[in-house]
């Protein structure tokens, strides 16, 4: 198991006993139990890792908090901008750090260009596109909780091309202004699985994003226009944090300067190992984790952005505060 010098599995909570029993039997995990409640009052449990359906999520976590546990959880953090703000209140007062999964920010591909981004030798942000090309039938919908606003929360946008989203974010820096549209074209599901949004960045810079979940061939890929340098993540629809991207300088001056940059650099941990090993660091050091509540609040103000812009066919202008009529929830 990855990581076993640091971590310890200690046990394992499903509802589904056969599931449960299944897993902790493959990964020879000892503690088994279908309450979560028994697993918050274990004081021998210092970290709750919550993979949960999405509608769930907000419910855990401010247990976890609670009961002085670190927290773990995948995205969507929370259902809402309400329930999100909600949860950084308790995380102020908490004894646990809290970190949500975006798996896809390691790797080696996605480390470099946040080091060149970093350094300023990209320069001026130009433009940006974040592509998520996947595919979804009506088995993968053949399940209680996926395709419905109560359980997923969300469609393409929230489950699908969410990561992809954040990565975007994560090296164009944040979003002013957002006009989008989000349609169901291809599952009969009641949520989204078609988007395509136009979004104004606070440094003036413009990216488009689109996704589907109707593609025959599955990719993700972020494509970033600078000054000094265009960079292309790889295609891999579940890795493209993965190296090598295709970073490409105007000229030989940036170029000599990236290759300095990243000539000493040590191998980056690709998706879940590498987050999980920095939490390790940020846990030894004390220090906030790699990726932190104000990171999953952003990802989720473009979720609310993309709806209210669908529904009301208008420009949203960012940051949402409590007094938007979405603010409270995003869902119909």
């Amino acid at each position: 198991m990855p990581h076993a010098d640091k971590y310890e599995v200690a046990t394992l909570c499903d509802l589904d006993e056969t599931r449960l029993n299944a897993v902790a039997d493959e990964f020879s995990i000892s503690g088994r139990t279908r309450s979560s409640d028994e697993l918050m009052a274990d004081p021998e449990i210092d970290i709750i890792d919550i993979c949960t359906p999405p509608a769930i999520h907000t419910k855990l976590v401010l247990q976890a908090l609670e009961a002085g546990k670190h927290v773990v959880c995948e995205k969507p953090l929370t259902g809402s901008l309400a329930e999100v703000d909600q949860v950084r209140r308790a995380e102020k007062e908490a004894k646990g750090l809290l970190m949500p999964i975006f798996q896809y920010r390691y790797g080696d591909g996605a480390q470099q260009a946040k080091r060149i981004i970093n350094a300023g030798l990209a320069g001026k942000p130009y433009v940006a596109t974040a592509e998520t090309y996947w595919r979804r039938t009506a088995d993968y919908y053949d399940n209680p909780w996926r395709g419905r606003w109560a359980t997923e929360l969300g469609g393409v946008l929230m489950t699908h091309a969410i990561h992809l989203h954040d990565m975007l974010t994560y090296l164009m820096g944040p979003i002013e202004r957002v006009f989008a549209r989000a349609e169901t074209r291809v599952n009969a599901i009641e949520v989204e699985d078609c988007v395509s949004a136009s979004l104004l960045m606070q440094s003036g810079a413009l990216a488009s994003l689109t996704a589907t979940l109707g593609a025959a061939e599955e990719t993700s890929r972020l494509l970033l226009a600078f000054e000094n340098v265009t960079i292309e993540s790889n295609h891999a629809a579940y890795s493209p944090g993965d190296g090598p991207w295709k970073i490409v300088a105007t000229n030989e001056e940036t170029r000599k300067a990236i290759d300095a940059l990243l000539a000493d650099g040590t191998p980056v941990g690709r998706r879940f190992n590498g987050q999980m090993e920095a939490f390790y660091k940020a846990l030894v050091s004390g220090e906030k984790p790699p990726v932190t509540s104000e990171d999953a609040r952003r990802s989720l103000e473009l979720v609310t952005a993309i709806y209210h812009s669908r529904d009301t066919h208008s420009d949203v202008v960012l940051p949402i505060t409590e007094a938007h009529p979405k603010y409270q929830s995003w869902r119909p």
